[in-house]
């Protein structure tokens, strides 16, 4: 039985690790410790909550004292189908929901009903006592999907949970629930700038880097590519299938660029901007063609997919640059973009137009050419001199020795 200075002296811990930053997985079996070294006996215990994220719905989070190996953290995909949405509605945090109640419990070493599939599996296991709590956010602080904390705790303990443990677990929770919440927050922050701004800037971004105004000038390795015929399909194809077809390409695209070490900065309908740092601009540049590469074959891979299926297909167009740049904040105070702007990347996105006008997927700057390691650059066959819209000197081209791709 926890006495109420120990509750007292919980919380206070609660507190302080939830400022400190704490992970979820650490609070959860932490908390749970001390809870069992104050007597209060919790034998398992969950915590969900829900989050903002392209893929995930959300994480739960467990923890148990009885040897048996389970996973600190899992992340769920979307419960509004299939079998998932079958499983959280036989939940007793779906029904707490229903109802609009914020505790539950079933005292199920005592004859009471073990009414959902998840308490009658604690009860097979020979747990005696369950309580689930749901503490809802306001309205205006919900983030998504995020609108409450769900927990679960059960014991082992012959005489079940006692009214101190009940009084102790109540007054816990919250404060578990509000520190879980600080965490998950902090990942949501992380996520959505990762996701709209690019994992570098995105970084740069959350350490404090939001004045407008403040960049810095960097050299790096540029990417700019489109599609081919972009136009044409989105006037041929249906209009449903524009969409999915630029998440195919965008995937094969992004993915390619950050397996290689780049960085996207920016989707601009059908085209890419992304850069490639390094300490040695060589190693930038065969970063930057070493995405090319696996761009080019996770287009054909998916090419032959769409074909099968008999869906429109493209090839992306590829230009790279390396030159000096500006990385920073600009706009107006209450709307900023940050990104890279500088001759080098207007050079880059007039690269990339020319595959075109040339019939090439991929047009390199004579500079990226000769920044290159000599291994690669004796793949590289020179295409001539054009003259590229808003640069003042003709510039000399290469691409990919036709033999290489």
């Amino acid at each position: 039985m926890m006495k109420v200075a120990d509750a007292d002296r919980i919380s206070d811990w609660i507190i302080r690790r939830g400022l400190k930053g704490a992970e979820e997985t650490d609070l959860l079996r932490e908390f749970c410790e001390k809870c069992n070294a104050a007597g209060l006996p919790i034998t398992r215990a969950l915590v969900i909550i829900d989050t903002l994220h392209p893929v995930h719905e959300g994480t739960v989070f467990r923890w148990r004292n009885d040897d048996v190996e389970e996973k600190a953290a899992t992340q769920y995909g979307r419960t509004t189908e299939g079998e998932a949405a079958e499983g959280w509605k036989r939940s007793p945090f779906y029904h707490l929901l229903q109802i609009g109640e914020e505790e539950l419990r079933r005292r199920i070493g005592f004859e009471e009903s073990a009414d959902f599939p998840f308490i009658q599996e604690l009860k097979d296991a020979g747990h005696t006592d369950f309580v689930t709590f749901v503490h809802r956010f306001a309205a205006d602080a919900t983030i998504g999907e995020m609108d409450c904390v769900y927990s679960g705790w059960s014991t082992l303990c012959p005489t079940g949970f006692s009214d101190a443990d009940m009084a102790a677990l109540r007054r816990l929770v919250p404060a578990l629930g509000l520190a879980t919440k600080s965490a998950a927050l902090a990942k949501v922050a992380d996520t959505l700038v990762q996701v709209y701004l690019g994992r570098d800037a995105g970084q740069r971004v959350l350490k404090g880097r939001i004045q407008r105004g403040v960049a810095d000038r960097i050299e790096a390795a540029l990417w700019f590519s489109d599609l081919r015929s972009f136009t044409t399909i989105t006037d041929t194809a249906k209009p449903t299938e524009i969409i999915p077809l630029l998440n195919d390409y965008a995937e094969a695209v992004i993915t390619a660029i950050h397996e290689a070490g780049g960085d996207v900065l920016k989707l601009i309908g059908d085209g890419t901007l992304a850069l490639f740092r390094a300490d040695d601009p060589s190693e930038a540049c065969r970063r930057a063609l070493k995405a090319e590469q696996i761009a080019r074959g996770r287009v054909r891979e998916l090419n032959e997919k769409r074909r099968a299926e008999e869906r429109p297909v493209t090839e992306v167009y590829v230009g790279l640059h390396v030159g000096e740049v500006f990385y920073g904040n600009i706009g107006s105070v209450d709307r900023l973009d940050f990104t890279v702007v500088g001759p080098a990347v207007n050079e880059t996105s007039r690269i990339a137009s020319m595959c075109r006008s040339v019939d090439r997927p991929i047009l390199i700057s004579s500079t990226f050419a000769d920044a290159l390691p000599d291994k690669e650059r004796v793949n590289l066959v020179s295409v001539g001199r054009f003259a590229l819209r808003g640069v003042g000197h003709a510039k000399e081209l290469f691409t990919l020795d036709p033999a290489t791709l």
